[in-house]
């Protein structure tokens, strides 16, 4: 897919203000620990995340969701009644109807004009949204979207401690709950728009365009659902996952680099932990320096993790004007689509 206009005006992350050490969870996880002889400290070692975030009791994803998109807007030299179009496209929603869309564009105070509807594809939602968003651009449909993900992962964590503490599980009978403790909160949201609304004179951040390409003869390797009123469930077989899904990231990154070259200046991935990253790059014989990673601080934030890493590089300024960006997408499913963004 390719995008001539594009762009990307406004980048912005919320994100809670708990912090939920590797360290704390290993705390209270001691009877387990004590029971089964393992050492402290593994959480942290095998995955690099020291901490992730973790919203307020009975936040919901439309609340996190819409802070994120009041972010943007409030960056964006555009206003919110110029949306036409509104995606909320995070692995979690407030319940399967009315769509999480409907809550955070009244939270947001969008126009009623705006279209607006859920996206979900696992941790690619929000990119899936992005391209979506280009598309009816690019067609003439739309000017302006803004496009949102707000993720809560701490019912999930909660709900796999309750488990792991409670249920007679064994070292192996634990491993696929292993994954769940690596998952923080956040949100993210940006204004997508043609480049003719930006004023005379900015340079736009475009959006270039992608490679998708699925593997779903692996969706069985992590699977998610309800558990109980206000819990998560999920189990993954991390090693299994890992290396399926770095084959599928070989195939998307060789018709990519075909289309878009291998030249970036930036390369961002989902943001998984350090053994994923390392193996990841390794694989595609890219630099780890060109890397710019948050999973030591935010742990996996589904949907969100990469343009929430996106916007923590630009703030940083490890991405400036004028760079080439390579954005990494995967997962589970397993999809992968991987975008060129010139920035």
């Amino acid at each position: 897919m390719r995008f001539a206009h594009t762009c990307i005006e406004s980048l912005a992350t919320a994100l809670p203000e708990e912090t939920l050490t590797s360290s704390a969870i290993e705390t209270r996880l001691a009877p387990l620990y004590q029971r089964l002889r393992l050492p402290e400290g593994r959480l942290e070692l095998m995955t690099g995340i020291r901490e992730r975030r973790v919203w307020p009791v009975g936040t919901r994803p439309s609340d996190a969701s819409a802070a994120a998109g009041r972010a943007a807007l409030a960056r964006s030299g555009l206003h919110a009644e110029q949306v036409e179009l509104f995606i909320h496209a995070a692995v979690c929603r407030d319940m399967l109807e009315p769509a999480t869309a409907s809550f955070a564009h009244r939270k947001i105070g969008l126009p009623a004009t705006a279209q607006i509807f859920d996206l979900s594809n696992a941790c690619l939602g929000w990119l899936n949204a992005l391209t979506v968003a280009a598309g009816l651009i690019e067609s003439g449909q739309i000017r302006c979207a803004l496009v949102c993900a707000g993720e809560n992962g701490g019912p999930l964590v909660e709900q796999t401690l309750r488990t792991l503490l409670d249920a007679p599980l064994d070292r192996n009978g634990i491993k696929p709950y292993f994954a769940n403790l690596t998952i923080g909160s956040g949100a993210v949201g940006a204004v997508v728009c043609h480049h003719s609304l930006l004023p005379a004179g900015v340079k736009p951040h475009r959006l270039l365009g992608g490679v998708a390409r699925a593997a779903t003869e692996y969706s069985e390797l992590c699977q998610g659902d309800t558990h109980g009123a206000d819990a998560l469930a999920m189990q993954t077989d991390s090693e299994a996952l890992l290396v399926a899904g770095i084959d599928l990231a070989r195939e998307t990154w060789r018709s990519f680099t075909a289309d878009f070259g291998a030249d970036f200046d930036r390369t961002i991935c989902h943001q998984v932990g350090s053994t994923h990253r390392r193996k990841l790059y390794e694989a595609l014989g890219l630099d780890l320096g060109r890397d710019f990673s948050t999973f030591e601080t935010l742990g996996n934030t589904g949907s969100v993790a990469l343009p929430a890493t996106l916007a923590a590089a630009i703030e940083s300024g490890r991405v400036q004007s004028g760079d080439r960006v390579a954005l990494l997408g995967i997962g589970s499913g397993l999809n992968s689509l991987m975008l060129a963004l010139d920035w």
